[in-house]
C-alpha cells in the first residue's frame, strides 16, 4: 500500500477520524465500497484473490487489492501466502472481524427495511 504524504488531506482526515467516538473510527475502517461485501464473503472461510474476485465482477484487480491490504493493515483479514507454484494466497477473517458477524446481519436487516421505505416513499 502506497504511503500517504503526513500533510495531505487523506492524512488528516484519517487523523481526525481517529480521534473521533467509537462509532466514527469504526466506521472509518469499515468505509469504501467494498470492505463490507469482502467481509461478507470471507464469513464462509478462507478464499483466495481471484474467487473472491470472481463474487465481486464489477470491483477491479486494483481497487479489491487495496481494500485488501486495508482490511489486512486494520487486522480484519489475514493473508496466508503458500510458497507454490504459482504463488498461492488465501484471505480469511481475523477473530475481531468474526466479531462483526451480526452486526453486518444486523444491518443487512435495517437495509431491507429501509430499502422497502425508500420505494414506498417514490411510488
Amino acid at each position: 500500500m502506497a504511503i500517504r504524504k503526513e500533510n495531505s488531506t487523506n492524512s488528516i482526515n484519517y487523523k481526525i477520524i481517529s480521534e473521533c467516538s467509537n462509532i466514527v473510527y469504526s466506521i472509518g475502517i469499515l468505509g469504501g465500497r467494498w470492505k463490507v461485501l469482502i467481509l461478507r464473503e470471507l464469513e464462509a472461510g478462507k478464499m483466495r484473490f481471484t474467487a473472491l474476485k470472481n463474487t465481486m465482477p464489477k470491483v477491479t484487480e486494483r481497487i479489491l487489492s487495496l481494500q485488501l491490504k486495508e482490511l489486512e493493515s486494520h487486522g480484519l483479514i489475514s493473508k496466508t501466502v503458500h510458497a507454490d507454484v504459482p504463488p498461492k494466497v488465501e484471505y480469511e477473517l481475523t477473530p475481531i472481524a468474526i466479531e462483526l458477524i451480526p452486526i453486518w446481519e444486523k444491518l443487512n436487516s435495517w437495509g431491507s427495511k429501509h430499502r422497502i421505505l425508500s420505494q414506498d416513499k417514490s411510488d
